[in-house]
């Protein structure tokens, strides 16, 4: 996987840096904090996109910056920020109407009312 990553660095960025233990250790923990190969070309894709735009300078892609667990992180958390709208809720119907009772259903309700009125007025007593 370490080889795999630092390839993906290389391929992206047009570079070709040798592989050595000091640069194996760094992805070693980079990876072992839990990041992916998406993970690497979201933030390396951002990256490049800042830079072209003059918003970041070049060094941000330098192997030891980029390596940082903590800078890396929040690069990539900034990326889908900056890459991904809130997708926009879905229109909500608006609630129908209840049905319209017939005048003698409304009589029929009413009635039971006044009786539960009753009722309660009673046990009150």
């Amino acid at each position: 996987m370490i080889a795999q990553a630092h390839q993906l660095y290389c391929q992206l960025t047009g570079q070709n840096l040798r592989l050595g233990f000091d640069r194996e250790r760094m992805w070693y923990e980079l990876l072992r904090a839990g990041f992916s190969l998406q993970d690497l070309r979201a933030v390396i894709t951002y990256l490049q996109r800042e830079i072209q735009a003059g918003r970041r300078y070049v060094g941000a892609l330098k192997l030891c910056n980029l390596l940082q667990p903590d800078r890396f992180e929040e690069d990539l958390q900034i990326s889908r920020v900056r890459l991904r709208a809130p997708p926009p809720l879905p229109a909500r119907p608006a609630p129908s109407p209840p049905p319209a009772l017939s005048t003698a259903d409304q009589e029929q309700a009413r009635l039971r009312a006044l009786e539960c009125l009753r009722q309660i007025n009673a046990s009150l007593r």
